[in-house]
């Protein structure tokens, strides 16, 4: 998927369908001259939903569609003949996605399971017929209930992406190339920051058949949790992540303090994310010789806090005990309380 294609917030204004008038018409047949109050109710106006579609990654297919709007039901006729329902409408999205009253910004539901449906929009109830209004004192109401209005509201779609792992690092750390080699996934990649614009999914195959799903996604700076660079837009993908993999280049100025930087940018956007499994991995090793590489390597075990791997991708180095780290994380048996 191309990065034009990836779209992962959309405002939209949706209305359901007003219900159906019932109906105050009095049985009148050739040989009942005075048969009564016959009038059916009216239909249920449709509703504005939303329904999860494991076959979506994105919310491209909505990017265009600013108004949704429900049918309208059918008001009641004679016979107690009740009218038909408006049609509702569906809005399809991604798993992943989140619903947001626009103007509070309040979440109104998460969709993460297959086939879960929300109703962003009741549609109004249908009126009641005459027929409902009969009375020993009045055995011919001549009136009937009018249709309930719809709902109207402004709702945003955000997609979170569902990933197992999530690449964390500075523009230029080599995230893409990663994703590029260890994956089918084809990102942009250069020698220059922000190469990566919008995320990127990648589905890792591992031994015997296995997978998992890795999501890159464009470089955090100091101050992204303050909305500086493009760090504070899709800082929210990692958080359905189970397994953050923090990606430091060997020729960082100071390894250490980029972890750092980083994991306080993630605190400050929402310190739940440090609580998800860490692995660091030094990328571009291939730069270094064995000398400098232990030497390197001594200077991290006294100041990093978690495990760390060399690994390069251009030189396909340490990729495969990388992928073997990460699929024993993602697979580490629960902690029973």
């Amino acid at each position: 998927m191309t990065e034009g294609n990836f779209v992962d917030y959309v405002k939209m204004h949706v209305s359901s369908g007003k219900g159906g008038a019932g109906s105050a018409h009095l049985r009148r047949e050739k040989y009942v001259a005075k048969g009564g109050p016959d009038g059916g109710d009216g239909g249920r106006g449709g509703h504005v939903i939303v329904r999860a579609n494991p076959n979506l990654w994105t919310l491209l297919h909505l990017k265009f569609k600013r108004h949704i709007k429900a049918g309208h039901g059918e008001n009641g006729s004679k016979q107690t003949s009740t009218g038909a329902d408006g049609e509702d409408v569906y809005i399809e999205v991604p798993l992943g996605t989140v619903i947001r009253d626009t103007e509070t910004q309040d979440i109104l539901k998460e969709i993460t399971e297959e086939g879960q449906e929300y109703i962003v929009a009741e549609g109004g109830m249908g009126g009641l017929g005459n027929n409902h209004f009969k009375t020993a004192t009045n055995q011919t109401p001549r009136y009937a209930q009018p249709g309930i209005d719809g709902q109207e509201t402004d709702i945003t779609l955000e997609l979170k992406i569902l990933a197992d792992v999530g690449l964390v690092g500075f523009p230029n750390a080599g995230k893409s190339t990663l994703l590029s080699v260890i994956t089918a996934a084809k990102p942009k990649i250069a020698n220059y920051e922000f190469t990566t614009l919008k995320p990127n999914l990648g589905i890792v195959q591992y031994r015997d058949f296995q997978t998992f799903v890795i999501a890159d996604i464009p470089g955090i700076i100091e101050g992204a949790a303050e909305g500086k660079g493009l760090g504070y837009r899709f800082l929210r993908h990692i958080e359905r992540n189970s397994t953050l993999l923090f990606m430091i280049p060997a020729d960082a100025p100071n390894v250490a303090e980029q972890y750092r930087i980083l994991l306080h940018e993630l605190e400050k956007y929402n310190p739940e994310l440090l609580d998800k499994d860490k692995l660091i991995a030094i990328t571009k090793c291939d730069m270094l010789d064995a000398e400098l590489k232990a030497e390197l390597k001594k200077e991290l075990d006294k100041s990093l806090p978690v495990e760390y791997l060399f690994i390069s991708s251009v030189a396909q180095q340490g990729l495969t005990q990388l992928k073997d780290r990460l699929w024993a994380m993602l697979n580490r048996p629960a902690v029973s309380e």
